[in-house]
Parts: structure tokens; C-alpha cells; sequence
């Protein structure tokens, strides 16, 4: 057994050599997955306060209570955007003051955004509540809704990733994404009062634009028409623009970076679409036809085998 062992343990150094894509040893600045997990969950605290909290939060300490969770966030954040930018840049120790400064100016400008994703987020539970007819209370849709999670996280992520930060977002993003189905990648750009209704198996990718007042159900993939071209795409507007007061219903694929979605237009489920739709029109697939036939199985009324076969 000591032997097999042995030899295994040889065949896998072997490969960590052989697969560097794969090993990341003796590396400096590995960013911690789960501290960056946690600062979703105490950065979604700040946002609705009281709702996520495992104690009463007293409106009377609540000063101080933002204040603490403000110091851990701004300490953590900052730690982990110096280990992604060195990862990028793979700076040496004689560039980590530059790095600091800059990972110090990044958290400064995204807790400054915090007031306007709270205004944002305040929109996106009122649109729930306005859109859904099996919501009771605006705290039912905060509570429990995987649309408005995924949503909570993509606003925390988005901003992070305007402010040129690396890695971070994507895993903030794809972190709500294994919770609820729903893949947002933290570049897409979403207006005031989205709504996302059950949300299971969406995906919005990196450059799609989502105007105001936008409501989308399960299933729906708005993406690129092809990725064959891998990184010789990158920057390139490959994903759909979405205009205001836009309906798409479940199981709709709406692909391509010139596909544009006018303002107020509804699209029917299960449609797929690589060309533009002007605004206020109506767009869905044929009805298909049910078709019912008799099979000589099972019994009926009158003492006849019958089946329905539909």
C-alpha cells in the first residue's frame, strides 16, 4: 500500500509540473474564495439592513453596527483587490505601495456607490412586488426571492468590476449563480426596476445592456451568436440591448451584440431571436398543435379498449 501510495504521489508531482495552468504553487497572492463570499453576505447587510441579521438590529446602535461592518469590508475588500491586481500584474514587493494606493482608491469609490445600489435595489423589489401577483409583501421578496439575491449580488459585483478590479467579481457573481440558477456576469450593464420572475437557467452575458423596467422569467439566455473565435472576442459587444419596458418570456434566446430589443416590446416564450425588434412590437412563436389519436389499450365507459395518445 505504502508503495502504491508512493508512486501516486510521484505521478501527481509529476503533472503539477507537466499542467502548470492547473498548479498554483508558491504563489503570494492567492485571493480567498470564502472571504470573498463573506463580504457579499456583510455587503448585502449594509444594503438591507436588518434583514439578514442573526440578532434584533436597534435602530438606536445602528450607527455603530454600519460603522463596524463598513471597517471589516474595507479592510477585507482591500486585501483581497491587492492579492487579485498582483495576480494580474504579478508585481514584485518594490510595486506593492502603487498596488495599495490603488486597491485603497478602489474600496473608497465602491463604498461611496453603496447609497446609489441601495436606491438601485430599492427599485428592483418594488418592480417584484409591482410584477408578481404571488409576492404578499415586499419583506417575503427580500427574504426569499433567488432573483433579487442574484440581482443584489451583480450590482455589488458590477461596481467592482467598473472600477477595474480582477477576478473578484466574477466570483462574487458566480457564487449567486450556484445558489439560484441565475448567471449574470458582473459586466452587463441592467437599468433601474429589473425583475426577474422564478429565474431558474438564465444567463446574461459580460456585454448585454438592459434598459429600465425590464422583467424576464426562467430560462431565458441572452448571448452571443458564436465564441468560436474564443479571446479574439474579448471586448468585442457580442450579447443583446434590451430596451426599457421590455417583457421576455421563459425559454427565450435572444443572441448576437447587433440584436436590439425596442423599447416596450414583449417576446413570447420559447423564441429564438438574432435579429432586431422595434419597440412596442409583439413577437411569439406559432402554437404548436395538439394532435389526439386511439389506440386499442385500457378500457372505456362502454366496456372498449381505448387509450389516449396525445
Amino acid at each position: 500500500m505504502e508503495n502504491n501510495t508512493e508512486k501516486l504521489v510521484d505521478v501527481l508531482l509529476e503533472s503539477y509540473g507537466e499542467y502548470e495552468l492547473t498548479s498554483h504553487l508558491d504563489a503570494a497572492n492567492i485571493i480567498n474564495k470564502d472571504v470573498v463570499i463573506t463580504l457579499v453576505q456583510e455587503i448585502r447587510k449594509l444594503l438591507f439592513p436588518g434583514f439578514f441579521d442573526t440578532n434584533k438590529v436597534r435602530s438606536e446602535y445602528i450607527k455603530f453596527i454600519v460603522g463596524e461592518r463598513i471597517e471589516f469590508v474595507q479592510y477585507n475588500l482591500k486585501k483581497q483587490i491587492i492579492k487579485a491586481l498582483c495576480n494580474r500584474e504579478q508585481c514584485a514587493d518594490n510595486g506593492r505601495t502603487a498596488v495599495d494606493k490603488e486597491a485603497d482608491i478602489i474600496v473608497q469609490e465602491f463604498l461611496g456607490k453603496l447609497p446609489k445600489l441601495r436606491e438601485y435595489l430599492n427599485t428592483d423589489v418594488q418592480a417584484a412586488y409591482n410584477g408578481d401577483p404571488a409576492a404578499y409583501s415586499t419583506d417575503e421578496i427580500i427574504f426569499s426571492y433567488p432573483g433579487l439575491l442574484a440581482i443584489t449580488v451583480y450590482r455589488i459585483a458590477h461596481e467592482l468590476f467598473e472600477l477595474g478590479v480582477p477576478m473578484i467579481p466574477r466570483i462574487m457573481t458566480e457564487y449567486a449563480h450556484s445558489i439560484t440558477g441565475i448567471d449574470i456576469h458582473p459586466g452587463a450593464t441592467i437599468g433601474k426596476y429589473f425583475f426577474i420572475d422564478h429565474g431558474t437557467g438564465i444567463v446574461i452575458g459580460e456585454t448585454t445592456e438592459i434598459g429600465d423596467n425590464v422583467k424576464i422569467y426562467q430560462g431565458v439566455t441572452l448571448g452571443a451568436l458564436s465564441t468560436r473565435k474564443g479571446q479574439q472576442l474579448k471586448g468585442v459587444k457580442r450579447h443583446p440591448t434590451i430596451g426599457d419596458n421590455v417583457t421576455i418570456y421563459s425559454g427565450t434566446s435572444i443572441l448576437g451584440g447587433e440584436t436590439v430589443i425596442g423599447k416596450g416590446a414583449t417576446i413570447g416564450g420559447n423564441s429564438f431571436i438574432v435579429n432586431s425588434v422595434s419597440e412596442g412590437m409583439r413577437v411569439s412563436m406559432k402554437s404548436p398543435e395538439l394532435e389526439f389519436s386511439l389506440s386499442r389499450q385500457g378500457e372505456n365507459k362502454s366496456g372498449e379498449f381505448w387509450d389516449w395518445i396525445i
